[in-house]
C-alpha cells in the first residue's frame, strides 16, 4: 500500500513501497501477483524472454511492474538489482524464487544458482534493507532430508561466499545433481538462520519457505524425468493426494512478509502437505508393507494480528545461539 509518509533510503519523501521478486516462473509470478498490488514491483530473471512475458502479463493486469535482467549466480548482478530497488522507494519485501532443479541442471549449476545465488541475495539486500523489510528465500522440503554434521552446517551457514564451493561438504557431492540440490537447499535454511541477527539489528526480517511438490514447469520437468511415477506415489501415500499450487506458496510468503509475522525471523516454513513428515516417519514402514495410521488433524488457529509491533531482539534467538554462541544479548 502506498504510504505518504514513507521515505526512500536517501530520505526522499512520498516514496512508493517496493517489492522485489527474483524468478519469473510460475511461482515467482504468483507471488508477484499476491504482493504487488498498489506497490512498485521489480521482477528479476536471468532470461530476458521469460521476464518480458511475465512483465507483459502483469502489466496488462494493472501492476506497476518493471523487469530487471539478473543472474543471481553473479554477485555484481544481484548488487545492481538491490541498488535499483533501494532507489525505487521503500523496500518492503524481497522474495527470492530464482533457482534450478536437479532434473534439469548439473551439480555445479545448482551450487552456482541455488547455493551461491541465495547467499548473494541475502548479502546484497541486507545492505539496503530498512526497518520493516522482509526477505523470503524459497528453499525446498529437500533441505529437510540432508544429513550433515554440525560442523558442516556451521560452515555452510557462515563461510564467506567465495569459500563455499571449496567446503568439504560441497566437494563430497561430486557430480550428483540431486545430492547437490539437497545440500544447497539445506544451506539455504542454515544461511538464513545465521543471517537473522544482522537483519534483526536493522529492524528487518529474513525467513525461508520450503515448498513440497508444487504444480510448476519445474516440477513437471522433474515428473517427466521420473517414468516410474515415484513423485505421485509419494503424494498419494502421504495422504495429501495432490500437488500444491503456486498460489498456496504465495499465501505463505504473504504471511511471512506481512504484519501477522513480525515476530517470525530466521526460520523455515514448510509448505509440503505433510510430505517431509511422511518420508521421515512412515516411508520405511510402507516399504515393509505396514499399514499407515490415520493422521491426527489438529484444528487450525488463526494468527494474532499485531500490526504496530516491530521485530525485537528476541526474534532471532535460535539463530543467535546456534551460529553466534559468543554474542552478548542486551
Amino acid at each position: 500500500m502506498h504510504n505518504r509518509t514513507d521515505r526512500t533510503q536517501d530520505g526522499t519523501a512520498d516514496a512508493p513501497d517496493v517489492v522485489v521478486v527474483t524468478g519469473a516462473g510460475g511461482m515467482g509470478t504468483a507471488i508477484a501477483r499476491r504482493l504487488g498490488s498498489g506497490r512498485t514491483l521489480l521482477l528479476a530473471d536471468a532470461s530476458q524472454r521469460q521476464l518480458d512475458r511475465a512483465v507483459e502479463s502483469l502489466s496488462v493486469e494493472g501492476y506497476a511492474v518493471r523487469g530487471v535482467v539478473t543472474d543471481v549466480s553473479e554477485r555484481a548482478s544481484v548488487e545492481a538489482l538491490a541498488r535499483t530497488a533501494a532507489d525505487a522507494g521503500r523496500l518492503v519485501a524481497v522474495v527470492h524464487t530464482a533457482g534450478v532443479a536437479a532434473a534439469t541442471a548439473s551439480a555445479r549449476t545448482i551450487f552456482d544458482v541455488d547455493l551461491l545465488g541465495t547467499v548473494h541475495v541475502i548479502e546484497a539486500f541486507e545492505e539496503v534493507a530498512v526497518r520493516g523489510t522482509s526477505l523470503v528465500c524459497v528453499a525446498s522440503m529437500a533441505g529437510h532430508y540432508a544429513s550433515l554434521s554440525r560442523e558442516d552446517e556451521a560452515a555452510l551457514a557462515t563461510a564467506p561466499a567465495e569459500e563455499l564451493l571449496a567446503l568439504d561438504a560441497v566437494a563430497a557431492v561430486g557430480d550428483d545433481a540431486m545430492s547437490a540440490y539437497i545440500l544447497a537447499k539445506r544451506a539455504n535454511h542454515v544461511r538464513v538462520q545465521a543471517a537473522a541477527l544482522a537483519w534483526n539489528l536493522r529492524g528487518a526480517r529474513i525467513n525461508t519457505v520450503s515448498p513440497g511438490v508444487i504444480s510448476t514447469a519445474m516440477s513437471k520437468a522433474e515428473a517427466d524425468s521420473d517414468p516410474e511415477g515415484h513423485m505421485m506415489k509419494m503424494l498419494d501415500a502421504c495422504g495429501v493426494g495432490r500437488t500444491g499450487t503456486p498460489g498456496e506458496i504465495a499465501d505463505a510468503v504473504a504471511f511471512l512478509t506481512g504484519p501477522q509475522s513480525l515476530y517470525v525471523t530466521g526460520t523455515d516454513l514448510l509448505v509440503d502437505g505433510g510430505q517431509a513428515g511422511w518420508i521421515r516417519w512412515h516411508r520405511q514402514g510402507l516399504e515393509r508393507g505396514e499399514a499407515l495410521a490415520e493422521p491426527v488433524r489438529e484444528p487450525v488457529r488463526e494468527p494474532v494480528r499485531e500490526p504496530d509491533r516491530e521485530p525485537g531482539p528476541g526474534a532471532c534467538w535460535a539463530g543467535l545461539f546456534r551460529y553466534a554462541p559468543g554474542a552478548v544479548v542486551r
